[in-house]
Formats: structure tokens, sequence, C-alpha cells
């Protein structure tokens, strides 16, 4: 596969080996994880037994979207070494770290010793948290921002069977980036697949709709996106759905793999539940959304990620039911724009 850009043609490059993959993942993070983004390499400066018999490539600190920063595990590997021998169990291993409070500890403190003993790195944190304190931060995000990156140099075939299978584990925290690279006379391209800003909501695999049994696919239900939250998000959840109902009893919650969305004909509102807090993703313009929000914080989306909800919209982070008037005035006002009641 050739890409052509500027004149030249730039031809798909393998990597000698996966330490040569790692290196350049790890030197270029900037660039393939974005400006407000931090990489922590963790075999140079974690011990390999922090989060259990294994330790991930890296840590990956997404703060592209303030209110909702999110934390990744980081698994580097080339797509053909053997998915079940190798990188299958690799990645279970990470499964069971999320289960055990006691490492989830250790490697908390592990990471806040890294970076209260790099300058570097504690003025990039301090950057993005403003006065939140570094170790809180970080006990937060090993609690509540269950992610894993697996990054391969091409597609891994059996990805998408395995996340259908094990729709609870690989299916929900497992994540996939693709990195290719292309040379010609010296100069590199990479091509990253999928979007960056619309990671979250990528497949982990693609394939043609024909190519997926309907009995293969698997059925998310409201307990798959309630598993794992703390009560009081729970709470705001069924409290969000007796609200709308009040309003209108034929709107529809639509449990998806990313999602639940809020349908009144076409779809209004999506709710992504996180351990602390549902966050209600509202489609109107932001200015609008302000109107009649003022005691939730609201956070603006990106162009990709508005283009991935398919039209104008921003997220109000919900952790309580103290201002319930508001969520309830925010669905009448979508329910107005969308169905013109």
């Amino acid at each position: 596969m050739a890409i052509v850009y500027d004149g030249k043609r730039f031809l798909e490059t393998k990597y000698e080996n996966e330490k040569q993959f790692e290196d350049e993942v790890v030197a270029g993070s900037k660039l393939f994880f974005g400006k407000n983004s931090i990489f922590i390499n963790a075999k140079k400066k974690i011990d390999s037994k922090s989060i259990g018999a294994t330790i991930p490539d890296g840590f990956f600190f997404d703060f592209s979207d303030p209110l909702d920063p999110q934390l990744y595990l980081v698994e580097i590997e080339l797509a053909e070494h053997g998915f079940f021998k190798h990188i299958f169990p690799q990645i279970t291993k990470f499964f069971a770290f999320f289960k055990n409070t006691s490492l989830q500890k250790s490697l908390v403190d592990k990471l806040f010793h890294v970076i209260q003993t790099d300058d570097l790195l504690k003025a990039e944190f301090k950057k993005h948290l403003k006065n939140i304190e570094i170790h809180k931060f970080l006990s937060d995000m090993v609690e509540s921002s269950q992610n894993i990156l697996l990054i391969a140099d091409r597609p891994i075939n059996e990805m998408q069977e395995i996340m259908y299978t094990y729709t609870d584990t690989w299916g929900k925290l497992v994540r996939y980036l693709e990195i290719k690279k292309y040379l010609c006379e010296g100069e590199v391209l990479y091509l990253v697949h999928p979007d960056l800003e619309t990671l979250q909501y990528s497949e982990a695999a693609e394939q043609s709709e024909e190519e997926v049994d309907d009995e293969a696919r698997p059925v998310y239900t409201e307990q798959y996106h309630l598993d794992g939250v703390k009560d009081q998000v729970a709470e705001v959840y069924r409290r969000t759905k007796a609200l709308a109902a009040e309003l209108d009893k034929d709107l529809v919650f639509n449990p998806q793999k990313y999602y639940i969305s809020i349908k009144a004909g076409k779809n209004i509102a999506f709710l992504k539940l996180r351990v602390k807090k549902l966050r209600f993703i509202a489609m109107l313009p932001e200015t609008e959304i302000r109107k009649i929000v003022s005691k939730y914080p609201i956070a603006s989306l990106s162009q990709p990620v508005q283009n991935f909800y398919n039209g104008p919209c921003a997220a109000v982070e919900i952790d309580n039911l103290e201002h319930e008037e508001e969520i309830k005035a925010l669905i009448a006002r979508l329910l107005k724009e969308h169905k013109g009641t």
C-alpha cells in the first residue's frame, strides 16, 4: 500500500521488531496522542509487578476534554504476534488489575513518585490540573477511568469476534489504535486510525455490515452500562429516565455499545455512564444548553466528536440530583426542538 502526498509516493514500511515500534510510539507520543496528552513510559519508570504479573508499555493521560480526562493502560504490539498466545493473555491480566484495589493503590503511589521526581512531567500535570492535587487526580483516574489502549501496526483480525464474545471486558474496556508507517526517501508519514478525538467511540476492528452475522451481534442492555458505576450515578440515570417519562412516556432509552441514546423519533441525547458521573450529551448548540443549565458543568465538544453525534451538541456533567429541575428543563427543550412540540 502507498500514500501519495505532496507529489511524493510513500510506501508502507514494516517495523523490524516490536521494540522499534514501541520506541517510535513513545518518542512520538505528542504526535500520536495530541498536545493535550501525557504519556508515561512505564517500562523505564515502573517495576514489572506494579499491576500484578505484568506492566503495560505505558500510561496515556488524555486531557483533550478538561471535564472528562481519561487514563489508558497502553499495550503496543506487532499484529503478526499470535493473538491468543501473546496479545490475549497480556490484555486479560489488565482486567484483573481493575478489580484489585490493593494493586490500584500501589500503582497510584508509584505513578505519583515518578511524577514528583521528574520536574518536566510534574509541570505538565500541573498545567492541566490547575489546583487539583496530583495524587488525588491519579487516585480518581485509576479508580474511575478503566481503559485499555491496544496499539498495533495493522488490523488484528480476531478483535471483532473477541469484542462480541467478551462484551463486559474486551468490548467495554479495550480501544484499538492502528499506526502504520510510510517512507519516501527518508521522509516519514504515519497513518493513525481511528481519529484520536473519537477514540472512546470507535470499534476495535471494522467489518462491513455484510460480514457481521446478526445473530453474533451482542445485545446491549441498561445493566451493561450500569455495571461498575457508583450507586449515585445509577440513581441519576434512573431519575433522568423518570423525568423524561413525565414529559413524554413514548421516549425510548436505547442502549448501544458506548452510550444509551434517548430517542424521540430520532436521537435527541446520548447518555454515557462513568463510574462517578453521568455525561448527558444534548443535541443542541452549546449556547442553547447554557441558557437552560447553570448548576452543572458543561463540556464543549470538539468538531470531530460533534460530527460523530451528527450535529451540534455539548455535554452536561451530572453527579447528583440537587438540580434535577435543570435536567428536566433540558429534556423538555430537546423535545420541543426535535419534535416541534
